[in-house]
């Protein structure tokens, strides 16, 4: 086969899938428009793919039992839909750029355990009071009720080492929490 002869037998077949869009694009399309829930966009992808389908199989755009092709077509179209929309609930759900303004973020488990070490650390610094009250009440979970009956001192005693436990370690712990200075 020569390249004119080739060239000829491309443009033959450009002219023919040029003429099956005029001709049977339109209904292909309003068929295609309602099986993608007016999706235009995925409508005139299956249009443009039933088409190039046609032209891989030129055999069925040439059948001499037909009076149309446009029932090929329409089989076609109508198959690749269906493919399209299983394709589509097959695959899990898009999830958008954005972060949603209510997702935990959740910390590098290198820094979290950096920052325990930085804590345990700094909570060696405190005298041994200050210490107990800030084990019993912040790691424990106590009550100021319960550490002053655990310590032996009053409930006022054990929220006054809390705090100056607390604010000692804002100062042994600088960019740990700046805001509650």
């Amino acid at each position: 086969m020569t390249a004119a002869t080739s060239l000829t037998h491309r443009t033959t077949a450009e002219h023919e899938l040029a003429a099956l869009q005029r001709e049977h694009g339109g209904p292909l399309f309003a068929l295609l428009f309602r099986l993608c829930d007016g999706d235009r966009q995925r409508a005139e992808d299956l249009v443009q793919e039933t088409l190039l389908r046609a032209w891989r199989h030129p055999e069925a755009l040439h059948a001499d039992g037909f009076d149309s092709v446009r029932p090929w077509l329409l089989t076609v179209a109508r198959r690749l839909a269906i493919d399209a929309r299983r394709a589509r609930r097959a695959r899990p759900p898009e999830v958008p750029e954005a972060v949603p303004e209510d997702a935990r973020v959740t910390a590098d488990p290198a820094e979290r355990a950096a920052a325990v070490l930085d804590v345990r650390e700094a909570v060696k610094t405190l005298t041994p009071d200050h210490r107990d009250v800030l084990v019993l009440v912040y790691f424990r979970g106590a009550s100021v009720a319960e550490a002053a009956k655990t310590l032996g001192i009053p409930p006022g005693t054990v929220k006054s080492r809390a705090y100056y436990a607390l604010r000692a370690l804002r100062r042994v712990l600088p960019g740990y929490a700046p805001d509650l200075r």
